[in-house]
């Protein structure tokens, strides 16, 4: 998998991930354990994207 084919696939899921707390926010009692968890998540994939970034 080339550099910029597993950078797409981090932002993609990281879209996904956005899409998930979005509907879950919504909910009238969201999920509170499972907002953390998404959210750290969505940090580590950007962290990732960060770090790859930095690297080339």
């Amino acid at each position: 998998m080339s550099l910029q084919t597993h950078v797409e696939s981090l932002n993609q899921k990281h879209a996904e991930i956005e899409d998930i707390i979005a509907r879950e926010e919504l909910r009238p009692q969201p999920d509170a354990l499972r907002l953390m968890e998404l959210k750290k998540q969505k940090l580590r994939l950007k962290e990732e994207m960060v770090r790859l970034a930095v690297k080339h």
